[in-house]
């Protein structure tokens, strides 16, 4: 037995020293066969037929990289650069000012100038964008994707949701589609289409991440669709567009610590920016109801204090003088609990809906007031503008 085991480990020992010579001297023995690609392997005498399909549009539907190159190429075109310039602000106690102020404007300081971005809708020049873009500029230019510039005229704007209308004296412009906001639901592609940072118009893709954001202290009147398609700084008023390159939404904010994107961005829906935009274009500006009165959230310890029959809708904490509330005799500590039939239940409820309300039209405000209910009818106004920035 003993002699059988070493006549084996004197076999192996010679096997894997004709294996190492092999491998070091001919390696190729030892190589597996490569496979090679099909049409190589035809030979001569059979040759490969590539066949393609015929071009086609790429499918909406399809939500691949590919899939999205018809929806960046319809809407692209239509996305523009605005170029704001202000005036300076002037120090009156600036000695520079007071030594040069009987010059009217013949030594001035270099203006400011803000670059943001813009969306043709209508093919007679019509843009949107947001107001911070635009708000104060003495100035206002905008570049096509085509290469062409021109002044642009500001229709109106609407600071408290944050957009303006401009229009180009252009002729044949690109124009995006509008899309329908609701058909639009968490988990869809969407793409957001503007110049950050002036490097030139940049396409970038994401989902949409939430739908009908609110009270972020971002705008007075807010219904945000966030996205986590990267939005950077010029990219306010660009286009953020579906699948099928239509306008969802107008890219307005993002959440940052940094000032670049952290894939929180917000969009304005274009159900928003449409209706917005028809008024401003129709009216010069958007007819919204007042009836003044500063609101808070209604808590428990106020319900039990005063022992209140209702659980839900808003306290009034303050009423302006003169205003419609206070002209109909609604009182600090009242609890609002329907506007014109609608119930509130949030200041942010209370708020929308007197802003649906027409100004000059009259209006039933539920209110209970301690123990009783009551129903008081005032006259709405128009919500005041809110001052400029400075």
């Amino acid at each position: 037995m003993r002699r059988l085991w070493l006549i084996f480990a004197q076999a192996t020992t010679v096997a894997l020293a004709v294996l190492f010579v092999i491998a070091t001297l001919k390696p190729d023995w030892l190589r597996r066969p490569e496979l090679k690609p099909l049409r190589q392997s035809l030979g001569a005498s059979a040759p490969l037929k590539l066949t393609s399909n015929p071009p086609r549009e790429a499918s909406a539907s399809r939500e691949d990289g590919h899939g999205l190159r018809a929806a960046a190429r319809n809407a692209a075109p239509a996305v523009v650069t605005i170029m704001a310039s202000k005036a300076p602000a002037r120090d009156k106690q600036d000695p520079w000012f007071r030594f040069h102020e009987g010059l009217r404007g013949e030594v001035q300081r270099s203006p400011q100038v803000g670059l943001g971005s813009g969306v043709i809708v209508t093919a007679d020049g019509y843009l949107l964008t947001n107001n911070h873009v635009v708000e104060g500029a003495s100035d206002i230019e905008v570049r096509l994707n085509d290469g062409r510039q021109a002044k642009a005229e500001l229709v109106g704007t609407d600071p408290e949701t944050d957009l303006a209308v401009l229009r180009v004296g252009l002729r044949d412009l690109p124009v995006i589609e509008f899309g329908r906001i609701e058909e639009l639901a968490v988990g869809d592609t969407v793409l957001a289409i503007g110049n950050p940072f002036n490097v030139g118009q940049t396409v970038t893709s994401g989902i949409v991440s939430a739908m009908g954001r609110k009270e972020l202290g971002i705008n007075i009147f807010e219904n945000f669709i966030q996205t986590d398609a990267a939005i950077n700084p010029g990219n306010s008023g660009g286009a953020l567009v579906d699948a099928d390159g239509a306008l969802v939404g107008i890219s307005t904010a993002i959440y940052s610590r940094s000032g670049g994107s952290l894939g929180i961005g917000f969009a304005i829906p274009v159900s928003t920016a449409r209706q917005v935009m028809e008024s401003l274009v129709r009216d010069g500006q958007v007819a919204r109801g007042w009836i003044g009165v500063q609101t808070r959230e209604l808590n428990e310890e106020f319900i039990e204090a005063f022992k209140l029959k209702v659980r839900e809708g808003v306290l009034v904490s303050g009423v302006l003088l003169n205003a419609p509330a206070e002209k109909a005799g609604i009182k600090p500590g009242d609890v609002v609990t329907r506007v014109a039939g609608t119930p509130v239940r949030s200041p942010g409820e209370l708020l929308t809906a007197v802003a649906a309300l027409a100004p000059k039209s009259k209006a039933q405000i539920s209110v209970q007031r301690g123990d009783k209910a009551l129903q008081i009818e005032l006259l709405v106004q128009q919500r005041p503008r809110p001052p400029a920035k400075e």
